[in-house]
C-alpha cells in the first residue's frame, strides 16, 4: 500500500545520514561499517512502517538490521521512530529489492524477513511477488549456504504460492503455520502494524520459516 507523501521526510532523512542511506551505491561488503559492531546482518524487506524491525532489534541487540523501504515516505517514518530509539543495530535502506545483489555481496545477509507483501495476485504480475522464484534467486545470492527466510501474510492465495514457489524452488519448509497467532509460534511472535489491524479483525495469520539448500 503506498503512503501519502509526507512533507518533512526530506529533510529528516538529509539530517541523519548515520542512521539511513537513500539508494546508495558501492555498500555491498561495507554494510558492517554503519554499525557499532560486526553482528549477524538480518534484512526485512519491505519495512512498512517499521514496528516489526524496531522491536526486532531492540529485542536481539547481539544481531544488526537494516529496514528495507521503497517508498521515502514509509522509510522516513522508520527514520522517525528510530531516531527516538536511538538503536545502534539498526539501518534504514531506501532502495528497490529486485537491486540485492548490488547492494549485497553473496552470503552477506544472515536472514531475510518478507512480513505482509504486496500479494499481486493477478497473474501477469506473478513475477512481482517476493516470494516468485526470480526474488527466491536474488535472495540466495546475498544469503549463505543454508540461509534462511521468513515469511508472513494474510493473504491465503499468496501463502499457497508461496509454498508450491519455494519447494519448487529446493528450499526446506522448517515452520509452517496456517493460524500463526493460534500457535505456540506466537509466543515470540512480534507483530507488523498491518498485522495488528488484519488479526484484529479476526483474519488468521500465516508463516512460514524456511531456508536454502547447501
Amino acid at each position: 500500500m503506498r503512503l501519502r507523501n509526507k512533507p518533512w521526510a526530506k529533510d529528516l532523512i538529509q539530517a541523519h545520514p548515520e542512521a539511513i542511506l537513500d539508494r546508495p551505491l558501492n555498500m555491498a561488503g561495507h554494510w558492517q561499517q554503519r554499525f557499532n559492531k560486526v553482528q549477524p546482518l538480518e534484512l526485512e524487506l519491505g519495512s512498512g512502517k517499521g514496528q516489526f524491525i524496531i522491536e526486532k532489534a531492540h529485542q536481539n541487540p547481539d544481531h544488526n538490521f537494516i529496514a528495507m523501504e521503497l517508498q521515502t515516505a514509509a522509510a522516513a517514518m522508520i527514520l522517525h521512530k528510530q531516531v527516538a530509539a536511538k538503536l545502534p543495530n539498526l539501518q534504514i535502506l531506501i532502495d528497490n529489492g529486485q537491486k540485492l545483489t548490488e547492494l549485497f555481496k553473496p552470503g552477506e545477509i544472515a536472514k531475510i524477513y518478507l512480513n505482509f507483501s504486496d500479494p499481486w495476485p493477478k497473474s501477469k504480475h506473478t513475477k512481482r511477488r517476493l516470494t516468485s522464484p526470480n526474488f527466491l534467486k536474488l535472495y540466495q545470492q546475498v544469503l549463505p549456504p543454508k540461509g534462511q527466510l521468513e515469511f508472513k501474510t494474510d493473504n491465503q492465495g499468496l501463502f499457497e504460492y508461496s509454498l508450491v514457489s519455494l519447494t519448487d524452488f529446493g528450499m526446506q519448509l522448517e515452520q509452517v503455520s496456517l493460524d500463526l497467532h493460534a500457535s505456540e509460534l506466537q509466543a515470540t511472535n512480534i507483530l507488523t502494524e498491518y498485522e495488528e489491524k488484519f488479526a484484529g479483525k479476526g483474519q488468521r495469520i500465516y508463516y512460514l520459516a524456511a531456508h536454502f539448500s547447501a
